[in-house]
């Protein structure tokens, strides 16, 4: 039987996925710039940041990361695990980064364990879109369905952020029961409150 709800998300990525595709370097770069601008927004120093290395056309992290340990954050990267779910490690600089599986980058720092992330105060989020109501379409893999429901289990409630572009900030998005919202859009126009 088919799955109304399965089949409208797919194809709402398979659009994103297109325009994405279809920006240009020199933008792309640009909008990495631009959201690494937003750093001293988003945390300070002291605080832990859940983070992660963007792949292809999404938007650029990496100047991001930078920004954030300049400002005297703790940066943490997913690793990736053969289930799907996800171990973290200090971010040390992009000279620590190791190709990994998928296309990703990965820190090559000691493995803190899937738990580590529940030390974040805030927790940058992949996606394609989310909507006014915060609810976030992410590329359908379940790695960050369960780091929001880890964070739940453990009762703490880090800010929820979803890195995008302007034009991925929609109305609505397609939701499951199991979706959980998030608290921020932060696109290279700045950052936006949702909910």
């Amino acid at each position: 039987m088919e799955d109304p709800v399965h089949n409208e998300k797919s194809d709402l990525r398979s659009r994103l996925l297109t325009r994405r595709r279809a920006r240009s370097a020199e933008g792309r770069a640009e909008a990495a710039r631009a959201l690494a601008g937003h750093a001293g927004e988003l945390a300070g120093p002291g605080a832990t940041v859940a983070a992660y290395v963007s792949v292809g056309a999404e938007p650029g992290t990496r100047p991001l990361l930078d920004a954030l340990r300049a400002a005297g954050a703790r940066v943490l990267l997913p690793v990736l695990l053969p289930d799907n779910d996800l171990d973290w490690a200090e971010y040390a600089g992009p000279e620590a980064l190791a190709p990994a599986g998928r296309g990703l980058l990965e820190p090559v720092g000691p493995r803190l364990g899937p738990e580590a992330v529940t030390a974040a105060s805030l927790v940058l989020l992949p996606g394609l879109a989310v909507d006014r109501a915060g609810l976030r379409l992410g590329r359908g893999g379940g790695s960050y369905d369960r780091v929001l429901a880890r964070l739940e289990r453990a009762g703490v409630r880090p800010v929820l952020a979803v890195l995008l572009y302007e034009d991925e900030v929609l109305e609505r998005v397609p939701d499951e029961p199991h979706d959980r919202p998030v608290d921020l859009a932060v696109t290279p126009a700045g950052v936006c409150r949702l909910g």
